[in-house]
């Protein structure tokens, strides 16, 4: 692994990282992101201008994310000499900072509880926070499908691709791999002031995304109720996945909805006007119940790579022994 960890403490600190950000939760003040945010809002305004914007906007990711991973690997070696401890906890914290396990909790389910005491005006804010589109008069089943898909989509550019690149290359893996999926969120748009600037950003992101997300779809597929629902998880990701624009989320949300059960997808306001996605997943509308449930498989989920890594490890050990 690049990070020259061995694979033993690579998924210790798997562990030791996903409990902290369990516990903890995203930092109230001077969360990393939100400086990194920050940053790539005066980069785009410095530099998405003028002629030439594709290279403009490889020069913005180059300047975001190069530097601060360099920084990062540089932190960790000069912590090295001091103890391997210290270089240790530096990989959990930089992987506590990158995860948004909790986050996803935390934004989601109150959405499901709004729903489930009828209470739409409240819900409609609460989804308002995390996806883009227009929920002003949305229904709790237009409602359901956003929150749904944003944790399924989520699981894997919050927590799966984060876990799949801290194991590649530690703490700096897992900060390189979230600013770069931060990157695509905010530059990744086919805007008329986007769509040239921000295209590095999107490909790049779908680059580094491309196995985990494939791991993630994988992943809910063997975590589906019974072999029917597994089969049918199966079905929906080589189906529906293909007719979808983004090569990664198709995969991931088609195979969790299909692990699910549930129909997601389909129509959504975006700016004023509807758009027609294609259909993901398979069986009745999804309701506000269904957010609990696609929860619950992201969490699952992060258990079952846990817990793999770690076996991996155990037997990694033992045969060096």
């Amino acid at each position: 692994m690049l990070s020259g960890l061995s694979f033993y403490a690579v998924s210790v600190l798997m562990v030791a990282g996903v409990l902290l950000d369990f516990l903890l939760g995203e930092a109230r003040r001077w969360h990393p992101l939100v400086g990194f945010g920050n940053l790539a809002i005066a980069l785009e305004r410095r530099l998405n201008r003028g002629n030439r914007r594709f290279a403009r906007g490889v020069l913005a990711w180059t300047l975001a994310v190069l530097p601060l991973t360099a920084a990062a690997a540089l932190l960790v070696w000069l912590a090295a000499p001091l103890g391997a401890w210290l270089a240790f906890a530096l990989h959990a914290i930089m992987l506590y900072f990158a995860l948004g396990l909790r986050s996803l909790r935390d934004h989601n389910l109150p959405i499901a509880e709004a729903l489930a005491r009828d209470d739409l005006p409240n819900a409609r804010v609460l989804t308002a926070r995390i996806v883009s589109r227009d929920t002003t008069s949305a229904s709790e089943i237009e409602l359901t499908k956003a929150s749904a898909e944003s944790l399924l989509e989520n699981g894997n550019d919050a927590v799966f691709g984060t876990l799949f690149w801290f194991i590649v290359a530690g703490g700096p893996g897992a900060v390189m791999f979230r600013m770069a999926n931060t990157l695509d969120a905010m530059w990744g748009y086919r805007t008329e002031r986007l769509r040239q600037f921000g295209c590095a950003a999107a490909r790049l992101d779908d680059a580094l995304n491309y196995v985990p997300a494939r791991l993630t779809a994988l992943s809910y597929v063997l975590l589906a109720p019974g072999l029917q629902g597994k089969r049918r998880a199966w079905r929906c990701w080589r189906a529906q996945a293909p007719a979808w624009s983004s090569p990664n989320a198709g995969p991931v949300m088609a195979s969790g909805a299909g692990a699910l059960g549930v129909q997601l997808g389909g129509a959504a306001i975006y700016d004023g006007e509807v758009e027609h996605r294609p259909p993901l997943g398979q069986g009745e509308p999804a309701t506000g119940a269904d957010i609990g449930r696609a929860w619950l498989l992201v969490v699952r989920t992060t258990a079952l790579w846990l817990s793999c890594a770690l076996v991996a490890a155990f037997i990694l050990e033992f045969a060096h022994a």
